[in-house]
């Protein structure tokens, strides 16, 4: 492979400009008049064997299976960092953890406060609560060198803690009524995915058979079936390490990372970011649930990371990473509101089936607006914060998938 392009897949920056491309094209398409792009994401596919079957849009294959992937992946990072990375320090834990408290807290009280007392509306209040740690870092990435490494490993360290959050939030507050049979064959799936573990096997294929067995009987029971992801990634068998290329946990991380990046997330945000804006007026972005989410993903983060990070800090409860300014943790904090892939899932399970006035289609246009001027203010903003500062890129314990540089082998 061309060296040169050889480094730009494996850029830091890369997941983030393939999302932007993605959801331009999205725009594009989606106001260009055609009538394909609706058409072909509402089209239904079946699988099934006999009478049973799971028969959906595309735009749910999409949404509950491709992102069950992703979220298999994003499951796979946070145990290593639990285990091995930056989540394993108590001392360094916290000031990650309240700022990112602070950024799903304040996000979602401005969405609440605005849109209080609307039954419909009222569901979206975490979509503001969401930051897309793909596209945050490669925006970051896109600023070089100037850009201190504790800057970036600790805001891998808040959205790390912010998907939790999120995978939490979508298993307590977006799941419909449960199947007891379905639930009790995801049970017996986990179970089995315990014994593999307990019996040291390293091979991924039986984890990935009761891996879809788990995921259709999660799918089938009311729990949103993205979940499965996470769950078969807390049995996946670690090395003695972080770096331990034995591990099945590395293995399968930087096996799916590619799949991931350079498919899964753009076919998503193509798949949901296609909004037509054609003929929007300025006054619809003032609509309750479009202002609520563009609010609390432009100030709610804002104010939520900085404001939680200064008392913690004030307080002595913790630090400041080294080489890294106040000015630079506020640079962060607006890189923070970009909510994008997860606000649009989270937007998709709050408002199914849209209703009223098509509060699925409003939450997009917050959500978009919310997520560019947080990136283009972060970046401004950053910019300056940085300035002088040349600091060489070096590996971190973060090394390797979405949290951060994938290497090449």
């Amino acid at each position: 492979m061309n060296k040169k392009l050889k480094h730009a897949l494996h850029h830091d920056a890369t997941p983030g400009v393939l999302l932007m491309i993605a959801m331009a094209a999205a725009l594009v398409v989606a106001n260009s008049g055609v009538s394909w792009y609706a058409q072909l994401f509402e089209t239904y596919a079946r699988v099934g064997i006999g009478e049973w079957e799971i028969k959906k849009p595309l735009i749910l294959w999409i949404n509950d299976g491709l992102m069950a992937v992703f979220f298999l992946l994003v499951g796979l990072e946070l145990k290593r960092e639990v285990l091995y990375g930056e989540l394993s320090d108590r001392k360094k834990i916290i000031l990650p953890l309240f700022a990112a408290i602070g950024g799903i807290a304040v996000p979602s009280s401005i969405y609440a406060l605005i849109n209080w007392g609307d039954p419909v509306a009222i569901n979206g209040w975490a979509i503001p609560a969401a930051t897309d740690i793909a596209f945050a870092l490669g925006i970051l990435a896109l600023l070089g060198s100037r850009v201190p490494v504790a800057l970036k490993v600790l805001l891998t360290s808040v959205a790390v803690i912010d998907d939790l959050a999120a995978i939490v939030i979508i298993a307590i507050f977006y799941t419909d009524q449960l199947s007891m049979t379905s639930l009790a064959w995801a049970l017996a799936a986990l179970i089995g995915l315990f014994s593999l573990n307990k019996a040291g096997i390293k091979s991924a294929t039986p984890y990935v058979l009761i891996g879809i067995i788990l995921w259709i009987a999660v799918l089938k029971s009311g729990v949103h079936a993205t979940l499965a992801g996470v769950a078969l990634a807390a049995f996946i068998p670690t090395g003695k390490d972080a770096k331990d290329e034995t591990g099945l946990t590395y293995r399968m991380e930087h096996g799916l990372h590619p799949w991931v990046v350079f498919m899964i997330l753009p076919v998503f945000a193509f798949a949901n970011a296609g909004v037509p804006i054609l003929g929007m007026s300025a006054a619809m972005l003032l609509e309750p649930v479009p202002l609520g989410i563009a609010a609390g993903l432009f100030f709610g983060k804002q104010i939520g990371i900085f404001g939680a990070a200064l008392i913690v800090v004030k307080s002595g409860l913790a630090k400041l990473p080294n080489n890294v300014t106040w000015r630079q943790i506020y640079g962060l904090s607006c890189l923070c509101g970009i909510g994008f892939t997860m606000s649009l899932f989270i937007g998709s399970l709050a408002f199914e089936g849209g209703s009223g006035s098509s509060p699925g289609v409003d939450d997009r246009i917050g959500i978009l607006v919310g997520s560019f001027l947080s990136a283009i203010f972060g970046v401004i903003f950053l910019r300056k914060a940085c300035s002088g500062i040349k600091e060489e890129p070096e590996e971190t314990p973060l090394d390797g998938g979405l949290l951060g540089p994938h290497d090449s082998k």
